[in-house]
């Protein structure tokens, strides 16, 4: 026959009030030299393998024997549970049953340890019918949950280790008995939490929290924890707001209990992580924040449920705690197997108590809305009503996979014996050599491996803890994390069962600084966390249309930002428009222009036979009124949508058709001034008025201007651009000089004939006053370059569509002064006072 041993130890943690935790073991320190009143906290259970039927009456013999508080009694159920399962099960130990012992007694000290081994007598029970004297091959101990706990019995049960015992362990995974040097034949049952700190940190970002307030245990464990935890965090831009390590020893945390209380409560962190053994200093802190009314967001592990599960607290009181639980199948049939042991004392309430009320609502859907909207007081009697079945703990399952671990390993080993034909069981190292390589996928079809090189990750559940009145409490799954799953898709969370039981898709935030919204970005605070930022709006023309933006984004240039300066907006297309009323106005004087000027044209016409037209040369006024005509048209070229054509058109026509009309100004000048200086005695300059030379000076000067055009269009020639800067979110389209220097040579050549003519003119304004232009040829010009002088500044001080304007302007205003100063003189005189437009009035002047 094969025994499997498991010793129960019940011992309280060494704190200053131990009985907020386990009401059973009260425990104060005194003052002496006496080690034995170090207490730890476990259970410790041993199996024997009978090799004939075993029924329930007799694990409900060894139930009753021990009493246990109602929170620490699911684990002798689990245990009773996965046993009978395996009994019941023909193709896994068949004719071989499993039963277990574990000592009586509740708090233990170190040195009544020894006494509680195997093999001494006064702690093995043998029930009523049942003997199990036989020879004890190997031991097996089961110890947990607190690691302290496996750790100290495994350095207990050295004398025998080579002997008859090994040892598995239930409870969270610990680095300490992962030691093989150490503990040689120790086994984990629970798998690595490496993957936690990225599960916690996933929801912190689902959330939105990027503030937290961590509580962890000053000890190897909570230190390494942390060190992951950092990294995580700071990999996803979540900081720290506050760092307590609660130190073990009970005198130095003493010293520091106000600082903890105070960081927790000056702080401004809505969620706090709990990271740490639940019989250490740390679940006082934890128990005194609560007791204090510290309303917080507790993040923590599935260890922490007992501790939690004992603050007293309504319905809806708060966000009240999530946890992180291994994923495991539910395993179901717990709840009506517990009441065939005992029905009396099992009930529904009791059971309740216990804190396995598992509550499925991605599938009940319609009692979680009953549930949430029932009153305090009837709650309970609600809850009583319905049917539900009892989940196991993460402790709890780990017992159930022990015993399969366990009834694997042996069956193997039995499997091998009866093939070699040898009915021993062998001793442990042969057991040992077994386990190590033990792998199988149990009842509810979930894989597990006792190569501790080859352990999974853990998977987690997260639920959310619900607190009703008499301390019953729901654990709601309210989503899952998988680091096996693709990076982005590990955290699953259920929106829905987080609406009905928070009220909101979104939990309270934890953050150090609001959100910068759209149109901002984040200035850092100096000395203060990557997550403690103040916003400022973006710089001109940058966007930023994502929250939390360290920097803004320039739109492009056919881009501007809006007033709100979270969108690029297309930029509208402008021009000067012939719509537009500045631009209906200059196209509107441009054709009024031409038409007076048209006007005046046919008046010369009609009357080119009076002295008053043909006195200053009548082909010259011609074709001056021509080029003055063309000058107006000209105007319009630069009015309406630039295109190729009409950027080239507009600089060449207003080049030569103005060198024209001034030229033709300076061959006027010169006309008059060579009229008298012929007529005048002794004079013999007759050639120059009979060869027409004057009339060579606009063709010369006109080509000089062509050949400046020919080498602008050459060198750099005007073409389309756009002005995305003079005018807020808009584009002007604009034709681009090409060459600066040549549109200046242009209109410098149009100020030295401009020049000329003016001082010719002005050599001749004292000459006989009758039919004389000298001086209207010489205000005109005057004025011409007077419009010109005033139009460089102007031009250059403006940008976009004004400066169109402006040019345009100055080619109008110019024009009509040429041929408002020398024609409309002469119109007045031909139309309305035709007795000076007289040869004859002219000799009676002249005799007198």
């Amino acid at each position: 026959m094969f025994t499997l041993t498991f010793l129960f130890l019940i011992v309280s943690i060494p704190l200053l009030v131990s009985s907020f935790i386990y009401r059973g073991c009260s425990w104060r320190r005194k003052q002496n030299e006496d080690k034995d009143v170090d207490l730890v906290t476990g259970y410790v259970f041993s199996l024997a393998a009978m090799q004939w039927p075993v029924k329930k009456e007799y694990f409900n013999n060894v139930l009753n024997i021990h009493k246990t508080s109602t929170e620490n009694n699911q684990f002798p159920l689990a245990l009773t549970f996965s046993m009978d399962e395996v009994n019941r099960n023909p193709d896994l130990l068949p004719n071989v049953s499993l039963v277990f012992l574990w000592p009586k007694g509740g708090c233990k000290t170190v040195s009544k340890l020894y006494s509680l081994m195997p093999l001494s007598e006064e702690n093995q029970y043998t029930p009523p019918n049942y003997d199990c004297n036989e020879e004890i091959m190997c031991i097996m101990v089961l110890t947990g949950p607190n690691w302290e706990t496996s750790a100290m019995i495994g350095t207990l049960l050295d004398p025998y280790r080579s002997q008859q015992i090994l040892q598995l362990t239930y409870g969270p995974f610990h680095t300490i008995l992962s030691d093989r040097e150490k503990f040689p034949y120790l086994y984990q049952m629970a798998t690595k939490d490496t993957a936690l700190p990225l599960a916690m940190v996933s929801l912190m970002l689902h959330f939105n929290w990027n503030w937290i307030g961590l509580g962890v245990s000053d000890s190897d464990q909570g230190t390494q924890f942390l060190s992951y935890l950092r990294t995580e965090m700071e990999r996803n831009a979540v900081c720290f707001a506050f760092v307590s390590l609660i130190p073990v020893n009970m005198h130095l945390y003493m010293s520091r209990a106000e600082m903890y209380y105070n960081q927790i409560i000056t702080s401004s962190a809505n969620v706090v992580i709990i990271y740490g053994d639940t019989d250490s200093t740390l679940a006082v802190s934890f128990r005194m924040w609560e007791s204090l009314g510290i309303q917080r967001i507790w993040v923590t592990t599935s260890q922490w449920d007992v501790t939690t599960s004992k603050r007293v607290s309504t319905v809806g009181s708060s966000h009240g705690t999530l946890v992180f639980a291994h994923h495991h199948s539910e395993i179901s049939g717990f709840k009506n197997f517990v009441q065939t042991l005992n029905p009396l004392k099992y009930t529904d309430e009791y059971l309740a108590r216990l804190g396995w009320m598992n509550f499925n609502c991605e599938v009940s859907a319609s009692k979680c809305k009953t549930l949430k909207n029932c009153s305090s007081n009837a709650s309970l009697q609600w809850l009583m009503g319905q049917t539900f079945d009892m989940a196991f703990s993460d402790d709890s399952y780990d017992i159930y996979n022990a015993v399969y671990t366990t009834a694997h390993a042996v069956h193997e080993m039995l499997l091998q014996h009866v093939h070699n034909g040898n009915e021993q069981y062998g001793n442990c190292l042969k057991l040992h050599s077994f386990l190590r390589k033990t792998h199988f996928t149990n009842p509810v079809g979930e894989k597990v491996n006792m190569n501790q090189r080859e352990n999974l990750q853990a998977e987690y559940d997260i639920l959310q803890i619900w607190n009703f009145p008499n301390r019953f409490r729901f654990k709601v799954k309210i989503g899952e994390f998988s680091p096996y799953s693709p990076i982005g898709h590990q955290l699953h969370l259920y929106d829905d069962v987080i609406e009905w039981s928070t009220g909101s898709r979104q939990m309270p935030p934890s953050v150090c600084s609001a959100d910068c919204g759209p149109g901002f970005r984040k200035l850092l605070q100096e000395g203060m966390a990557a997550c403690c930022f103040d916003c400022i709006p973006c710089p001109e023309n940058e966007v930023s249309n994502e929250t939390n933006v360290e920097k803004c984004v320039r739109c492009p240039e056919d881009q501007y930002a809006n007033r709100e300066q979270n969108q690029c907006v297309h930029k509208s297309v402008i021009f000067l428009k012939y719509k537009d009323p500045l631009g209906m106005t200059l196209a509107s004087m441009a054709l009024c222009f031409t038409a007076f000027t048209i006007l005046v044209l046919g008046v010369f016409v009609k009357h080119h036979d009076t002295p008053i037209v043909k006195a200053n040369n009548r082909n010259l006024s011609y074709i001056l009124l021509i080029s003055l005509m063309f000058c107006f048209l000209c105007s319009l070229l630069f009015i309406g949508q630039p295109n190729a054509t009409t950027c080239v058109l507009q600089q060449i026509t207003f080049g030569v058709v103005f060198t024209v009309a001034v030229s033709t100004v300076l061959a006027k000048t010169v006309t008059v001034l060579l009229a008298f200086i012929v007529t005048a005695p002794g004079r013999r300059m007759r050639f120059f008025m009979i060869s027409r030379a004057p009339n060579y000076i606009i063709a010369i000067c006109t080509l000089i201007q062509i050949i400046l055009c020919a080498i602008w269009l050459l060198v750099s020639p005007p073409f389309i651009d756009t002005d995305a800067h003079s005018e807020h979110g808009q584009i002007i389209i604009v034709c681009n000089k090409g060459s600066v220097t040549a549109f200046y040579c242009v209109l410098g050549y149009h100020g030295s004939l401009a020049l000329g003519s003016f001082i010719v003119a002005f050599l001749a304004r004292n000459l006989p006053d009758n039919f004389n232009e000298a001086k209207l040829l010489t205000f005109s010009v005057l004025l011409f370059c007077s419009v010109w002088v005033t139009f460089l500044p102007v031009y250059h001080s403006t940008k976009g569509k004004v400066m169109v304007v402006v040019e345009v302007f100055s080619i109008l205003s110019s024009s009509a002064g040429l041929l408002g100063c020398i024609f409309i003189p002469k119109c007045y005189i031909i139309l309305f006072r035709p007795e000076r437009n007289c040869l004859q009035k002219l000799r009676e002047k002249t005799s007198y």
